[in-house]
């Protein structure tokens, strides 16, 4: 006979001891940057800590599923240690989208609203006369009922076109985005990691983008010293090095990637806790890392008003609140008429969605 099967219910009961593991095990991925066995080390302590593991299933148990699940590979035949898979660096993704956005449904593809108004396919509140060429598929059929009534009467009811409403819609448009990752020497500097919050909205970002929004497109650039482009299959290994801060690269590099892109509609994402500290001129780097310097300070404002020529608005989320850093930042936003926004760690990936989900309804 088919129907349902029913087991008992235990308050409290979260997951097998697998699942509660490899949810502790994606974490330290993040803040390893892919180092499995330095992950593995630290879980093997908090269990020795927290008795995270029993007597029925251990952490080697819990290692040779993470194999058998094909989640790590050995490296090659003469390397014993594992790397993460290309499912782990899917499943990392996914989690970060979850943590970060909250479950999100998947919608139609290339959905994005504009502030335009026409054939679209979200209802706004608005309604307006109908106008030749108007869907009838977004007739207010309520309203011109109603309207025929007023107009005509019940006994001599008909419908014309003086009578009809319908329901105004946003234009749904594609964008192109550049998120820029400053991996400076400051992201982990005084204590605070910085650089794990920055990967895990990079991540959430690209996979919200991937699979809702699939004719959309994001480019990720990190920048220190320079600037290049990485894969979004590289952000659970993202490190941040010895470097200063180059924003002029980082820029000048997003432009020249969005330049390529057909999209009318571009924006630049920016994370970064400092000011800019490098510019290269020539083969050299010019750096100085105290105060504000006015060599770098031109160059990277300029680049902020070609931004506004082009029509690429820059959206600067700033984690740091230095009173000088922010008059530079308010600086920058004026030059380019972006945006920006003083976030903690915390809420950054909330402020980056809200920011991705608004600009699709501005006027390009």
């Amino acid at each position: 006979m088919i129907g349902w099967q029913f087991t008992a219910y235990t308050p409290g009961e979260e997951g097998s001891v697998f699942d509660k593991l490899l949810k502790l095990f994606q974490e330290l991925l993040l803040y390893t940057s892919g180092d499995v066995s330095e992950a593995l080390s630290w879980l093997t302590e908090l269990d020795k800590q927290y008795s995270l593991t029993n007597d029925e299933y251990s952490m080697a148990d819990f290692i040779q599923d993470l194999i058998d699940k094909g989640m790590i590979r050995q490296n090659s035949p003469q390397d014993p240690n594992f790397s993460p898979s290309s499912k782990m660096e899917i499943a990392l993704r996914q989690k970060a989208l979850e943590d970060t956005f909250g479950q999100l449904k998947k919608s139609a593809r290339g959905k994005h609203n504009t502030k335009h108004s026409g054939k679209g396919d979200e209802f706004t509140a608005d309604r307006r006369p109908y106008e030749f060429g108007d869907s009838l598929e977004h007739i207010a059929i309520s309203e011109s009922l109603r309207n025929a009534q007023i107009n005509h009467g019940i006994d001599n009811f008909q419908l014309t076109r003086d009578d009809l409403e319908v329901q105004e819609t946003y234009y749904q448009s594609q964008m192109s985005t550049v998120l820029m990752i400053d991996i400076s020497h400051s992201m982990i500097l005084y204590g605070e990691d910085r650089i794990t919050p920055a990967k895990k909205v990079a991540m959430a970002l690209s996979e919200l983008i991937t699979t809702r929004y699939p004719k959309d497109t994001l480019d990720i650039i990190v920048f220190g010293n320079d600037a290049w482009q990485i894969e979004i299959k590289d952000l659970p290994y993202l490190k941040v090095g010895p470097y200063h801060t180059n924003t002029v690269a980082g820029l000048e590099l997003a432009m020249d990637l969005l330049r390529r892109r057909r999209n009318p509609n571009k924006q630049i994402f920016m994370i970064t806790d400092g000011k800019p500290t490098c510019i290269k001129k020539g083969k050299k780097y010019y750096k100085n890392s105290f105060g504000l310097d006015r060599k770098i300070v031109n160059r990277t404002l300029n680049l902020a008003t070609r931004c506004r020529k082009l029509d690429i608005p820059i959206t600067t989320f700033m984690i740091a609140r230095d009173p000088y850093l922010v008059r530079f930042v308010d600086q920058f936003t004026k030059a380019n008429n972006g945006k920006a926004f003083y976030s903690s760690l915390q809420g950054l990936g909330e402020f980056i969605f809200l920011d991705y989900k608004n600009n699709k309804r501005k006027k390009r």
